[in-house]
């Protein structure tokens, strides 16, 4: 799961509904909006995925996020140094998982990402979250509905 778009609707000209603004980073001006109901839903998630990081914030993501949103810690997945272009993300997420099922959030999914998931031999599924809006609860029910229906084959 990708943080900056997903959990941080950063495209939000101003901060959404049920949203607070933090200064996580103390070099960058813009705050960060977080939902606190974000940590239920990943608590929710947890019982039917193994969660990971797939952002930039790397080991921050837990320092940063579980006190505010409640939750355990995730592992990440290891990015390359920062700047990157989204497509770099599809070498580091595809060691990550390897030979099993993936779902993947983020704000920039490419070509090279819904190449690599049409590609793969495992069951994948890509959601694209509109950064303006944010993870919202049709994505929850999109990966429990996938995954039932892996459970289902």
């Amino acid at each position: 799961m990708d943080i900056d778009g997903v959990l941080n609707p950063y495209a939000a000209s101003t901060c959404p509904t049920g949203y607070s603004e933090y200064q996580l980073f103390p070099d960058d001006p813009e705050p960060h909006r977080l939902c606190v109901q974000h940590g239920a839903w990943l608590a929710e998630l947890s019982n039917t995925f193994d969660i990971a990081w797939a952002s930039a914030w790397g080991c921050m993501a837990h320092e940063l996020l579980g006190p505010i949103l409640g939750i355990e810690r995730f592992p990440f997945v290891p990015m390359p140094p920062i700047p990157f272009p989204p497509a770099e993300k599809v070498p580091a997420i595809d060691s990550y998982v390897g030979a099993r099922p993936a779902a993947w959030l983020d704000d920039l999914i490419g070509d090279e990402a819904h190449a690599w998931a049409t590609s793969r031999t495992h069951p994948t599924l890509l959601l694209a979250v509109d950064p303006a809006l944010g993870w919202t609860r049709n994505e929850v029910e999109q990966l429990l509905t996938w995954a039932h229906s892996l459970r289902s084959r």
